[in-house]
């Protein structure tokens, strides 16, 4: 497996949203309010793709994009690998660039927000060592606004 990161371009907008929608629906269905589902339409992830290129790494493998990050400030706000990576190693090195991003932001702190039935995501982040800090009130946007979403807060003290 070769696998590279990169920042996002705008070409990758499509690969981005596909991997993002699908990977959403596996972590966050029957795990978030039913308003937010309503509002993560199929529709919504290639526009929300688009907007966000600019914050967005992405891991390609044999020259496919295999999955992304975003980071925003200290916030790594999102991780997804497409199913067909999953385990292959992709979304412990995408995790390993937010950090980086995080650290290069001048911050020594990331944190990111979990919906507390991604057991998956849960574990992974636990294994890579961000610690679970309890659950929060996340603030999401759907059609009228903020959606409030109870999520667990995962931190992790960067070194240097």
């Amino acid at each position: 497996m070769s696998l590279t990161l990169r920042r996002a371009t705008p070409t990758d907008a499509d690969a981005v949203a596909n991997i993002w929608y699908h990977g959403w629906q596996d972590g966050h269905l029957g795990h978030v309010p039913a308003e937010l589902v309503r509002a993560r339409t199929r529709e919504s992830f290639w526009t929300r793709a688009e907007q966000s290129i600019a914050d967005t790494a992405v891991a390609v493998v044999d020259g496919e994009v295999a999955g992304f990050v975003m980071v925003i400030g200290d916030e790594v706000e999102q991780v997804f690998v497409s199913s067909d990576h999953r385990g292959s190693g992709v979304a412990g090195a995408l995790l390993a660039e937010a950090e980086r991003r995080v650290g290069d932001g001048g911050h020594s702190h990331a944190w990111l927000a979990v919906a507390p039935g991604n057991a998956r995501a849960r574990r992974f982040y636990e294994r890579s060592g961000w610690v679970d800090e309890g659950l929060f009130d996340n603030l999401a946007f759907g059609f009228d606004g903020p959606i409030s979403v109870p999520c667990h807060r995962y931190t992790k003290t960067l070194t240097s």
